[in-house]
């Protein structure tokens, strides 16, 4: 770790608000969310984008977990992986379909749909190059999504681009109760 944990009972009341908000809905207070106890506006504001970012929106909740494994799982964050696994898991998606989005696994794999797998090649893009997105892919995610469902992904793919560089950035170390668990999909670390 980098910088250390803010807990509880180091915490001033506006940190203590979005940890109680953070603790309520992942029943745990993940360490994600401590390090913003140095930061506390910044920590309201992030409990709040990761609360609206996860549940079902104009892209549902599933959908939107694909995203973010594949975009953390790219940038090599294990926090994240394993984090959004278990979530994914919750979710019902199934570990063959995680482990199908390492590499370029998921462009011919049956688990997936042509949409989910031209969200999943616009995913791949902008970690890439968001400025070259292709004609091609454009009208792919036309044919399958609405331009409030791309507006969505987008943001949630870049959101979690953001949020697994800065977990790892600052060295941010899963929780004890991941002591053990080995990611689904590969990370390279």
């Amino acid at each position: 770790m980098s910088v250390s944990y803010v807990e509880r009972d180091q915490a001033d009341a506006t940190t203590l608000a979005f940890y109680d908000q953070a603790e309520e809905r992942f029943q745990a207070l993940l360490n994600i969310f401590k390090v913003f106890g140095h930061q506390p506006e910044y920590g309201k504001v992030f409990t709040d984008m990761i609360m609206a970012i996860l549940k079902d929106g104009v892209i549902d909740w599933k959908t939107k977990e694909l995203l973010i494994l594949k975009a953390t799982q790219r940038n090599d964050c294990q926090y994240c992986v394993v984090q959004h696994e278990r979530v994914s898991n919750m979710l019902g998606i199934e570990d063959d379909k995680i482990a199908a989005l390492d590499g370029d696994t998921y462009k011919t794999s049956p688990l997936f749909t042509e949409g989910e797998k031209a969200l999943l090649d616009l995913t791949v893009q902008i970690g890439i190059d968001a400025n070259h997105v292709s004609e091609e892919l454009w009208e792919r995610l036309h044919a399958h999504w609405s331009e409030p469902q791309i507006v969505d992904a987008v943001f949630v793919i870049t959101i979690y681009i953001a949020v697994s560089k800065f977990g790892d950035a600052l060295g941010v170390e899963l929780e004890p109760m991941f002591d053990g668990v080995k990611p689904i999909l590969h990370i390279a670390h």
